[in-house]
């Protein structure tokens, strides 16, 4: 059975850089088989009802701006699966799952990351949007359904960022810096000793911790994408924590693994 990842993704300047980020992310790649396909839960698609990318070659999408140059010039151009996405929407019952043939591709929250894990981009690649209208309940629910998915050597990356409060990132003159706003740790440990005492309630109603939540979370989509692994987790499931590191303040690096 596949694992499932968290990753807390953070710049997509990741995604070319060589840091302790990514080199603990090429590291949790080798711990386990290659996969025969990858099903992506990005924070950067959202959408009005679930979508699925269905496309044979998906676009690399370049979701971002102000960056150099190099990381405009990035492709990742795995193929897709349809397969896949066939047992997604048939698993999802009665949750509709719309196939999206040509709007979509693999933003940064997915290629950013792959690029580091998997260079060779040959594993298919199929990317699940977050439905905006779904409570955080109903994303768990869908979760669930889907753990099948992983006995069928489908590895399932959640991608997204515990802590993420961009308008509060603190710089210096060399880059991001190295300290942590209280708020931010506070909120980072809380969620993850929730994760590891599996204490699911904590996580789908993670706004009642108040300020600190506030700040954290200052919009749901890059909270979501744990919330698919706390529900494509399994009852008996333990995990591993890697990059445990809050950078500008206020973007949380952690990273979760399941482990049997």
């Amino acid at each position: 059975m596949m694992p499932v990842l968290f990753i807390g993704h953070g710049s997509p300047m990741n995604a070319v850089e060589d840091n302790k980020f990514t080199r603990k992310w090429k590291e949790i790649a080798g711990l386990f088989p290659n996969p025969k396909a990858i099903l992506s839960i990005s924070a950067h698609w959202e959408t009005i009802g679930t979508r699925v990318t269905a496309m044979i070659k998906p676009r690399t999408i370049h979701d971002f701006y102000g960056f150099p140059e190099i990381l405009f010039r990035q492709e990742y151009p795995a193929p897709g699966s349809p397969d896949l996405v066939s047992k997604i929407i048939k698993m999802a019952g009665k949750v509709e799952i719309k196939a999206d043939e040509t709007q979509w591709g693999l933003d940064h929250g997915t290629w950013s990351v792959l690029l580091q894990m998997y260079p060779e981009s040959n594993i298919p690649v199929v990317q699940l949007s977050l439905d905006k209208n779904k409570t955080s309940r109903q994303h768990f629910d869908l979760a669930e359904k889907l753990q099948p998915l992983r006995e069928s050597d489908v590895l399932i990356l959640c991608s997204g960022n515990i802590v993420h409060n961009l308008g509060m990132i603190k710089w210096t003159k060399t880059g991001l810096a190295d300290d942590a706003y209280s708020w931010a740790t506070e909120f980072d440990e809380w969620i993850r000793n929730s994760v590891s005492t599996r204490n699911t309630e904590h996580i789908l109603n993670y706004h009642e911790m108040g300020k600190n939540a506030e700040l954290a979370v200052p919009s749901a989509e890059h909270f979501l994408p744990l919330i698919y692994f706390t529900g494509l987790r399994h009852q008996n499931e333990g995990v591993k924590f890697f990059c445990e590191k809050i950078v500008g303040g206020s973007i949380s690096m952690t990273d979760i693994l399941t482990q049997n």
